[in-house]
């Protein structure tokens, strides 16, 4: 970071606050998910029994010492180990737990549960929905939308994920109510004036979610490849299950088939993005580091040139916007520019609002949401969003 940071990180310690409620609250209710997904044997459930209760009174245990990642995790963080959850940084804390679900469901260990993704219900269940049906026969709009209106539309459908209506935002004739008032900082001219057309550029897209948003993100991609606003797109996905729904390269597999069964626009799209992942064109990259649970200012050298390499970044979804300005409860107005300055090329982050941390509103739309919603819910609700770039 250009400035040794001033706002306080956030932690969980602090009673009625959103990073409380996802430690006590939301890690519990998903152990019992995830144990509802599967027949798991006996050791599984102990293991997850052990971590239900671990997560509420327990302090933070290390792993064990045959795990392959131990010392990757005491590099990342070992002071915590030993205390309670809630004294430690909201983002390490959640992450780690992921790791130790991960670990009480046999997904690292040799054996019958090896590489059973514990989310994966959840992920392919959202591609199986009436909604993404509607959506992906609207890709057939796309033909009779402007170019700009094309654009725009697929940038937005990536932005909102699967809260995006996209047959909505491809639609020719269509608006969809509210959605640009919803964004909170729009800097989308600037994410196509950095991508002209023919310029050969490589673009960096730094995965969220599966699911239906992956689908988006992949319609972008094949936009970008298409048209010319890039030479190749670079998906960043991560190497393990994460956050529940994040995406590794067996989702994009899945999206991408599911493209080419849908029909119409959007199994010509899918049968393109089959071709350029052949051919190149469209590279899947798991670097370790994307699982972390630092800020990418932190990131290895040799990821860092990895980014370095492409002409554009950009990150999708809450979770790499917090670790992309600092997991802090830095003041709105807060300079995106200069929180972002360290990143090696220009960057683009594409992310709908469900955390505390935001940077770079104006003072006036700042004012705006603060009246509109006392005690600061907008930062949380998942009904704002923003494009930010820094090019």
């Amino acid at each position: 970071m250009p400035d040794t940071p001033t706002a306080p990180v956030i932690h969980g310690d602090v009673p009625g606050s959103f990073a409380r409620a996802v430690l006590a609250e939301r890690h519990p209710a998903l152990i019992e998910k995830v144990r509802a997904a599967f027949p798991y044997g006996p050791h599984q459930h102990r293991a997850l029994d052990a971590l239900l209760r671990n997560t509420a009174d327990g302090v933070i245990e290390p792993l064990d010492d045959t795990a392959h990642d131990r010392e990757r995790w005491e590099a990342w963080g070992g002071e915590w180990f030993g205390r309670p959850w809630f004294d430690a940084p909201f983002l390490w804390a959640e992450s780690y737990f992921y790791r130790q679900l991960l670990g009480a469901v046999g997904y690292f260990t040799e054996g019958a549960w090896q590489g059973v993704d514990p989310f994966q219900p959840f992920k392919r269940a959202e591609l199986d929905t009436p909604e993404t049906e509607a959506e992906l026969a609207a890709v057939d709009r796309l033909a009779t939308a402007s170019e700009a209106e094309r654009e725009r539309g697929l940038l937005l459908g990536a932005l909102w994920g699967n809260r995006a209506d996209l047959g909505f935002r491809i639609d020719a004739g269509g608006a969809d109510p509210g959605a640009d008032t919803r964004l909170v900082a729009d800097d989308s001219d600037a994410v196509w004036a950095a991508l002209p057309k023919g310029g050969g550029a490589t673009v960096s897209l730094v995965a969220d979610n599966s699911g239906r948003e992956l689908l988006a993100d992949l319609l972008l991609a094949d936009h970008l490849l298409t048209h010319g606003r890039a030479a190749r797109v670079e998906l960043q996905v991560k190497p393990y299950p994460y956050y529940v729904s994040d995406a590794m390269t067996a989702d994009v597999v899945d999206c991408v088939r599911h493209l080419t069964r849908a029909g119409g626009g959007a199994a010509e799209a899918g049968g393109r993005l089959w071709a350029a992942m052949g051919d190149g064109r469209l590279l899947l990259r798991a670097h370790p580091f994307s699982c972390a649970p630092l800020p990418y200012a932190d990131m290895p050298d040799d990821l860092r040139a990895e980014f370095a390499a492409t002409t554009l970044t950009v990150l999708k979804g809450d979770l790499n916007y917090r670790r992309l300005v600092g997991d802090r409860l830095w003041e709105p107005t807060t300079s995106f520019a200069e929180r972002t300055a360290y990143w090696p090329t220009p960057v683009v982050a594409l992310r709908t609002l469900k955390s505390d941390v935001i940077v770079g509103l104006d003072p006036e739309v700042r004012g705006a949401l603060d009246a509109a919603e006392p005690h600061q819910k907008w930062r949380v609700s998942g009904a704002h969003a923003l494009v930010q770039a820094h090019t």
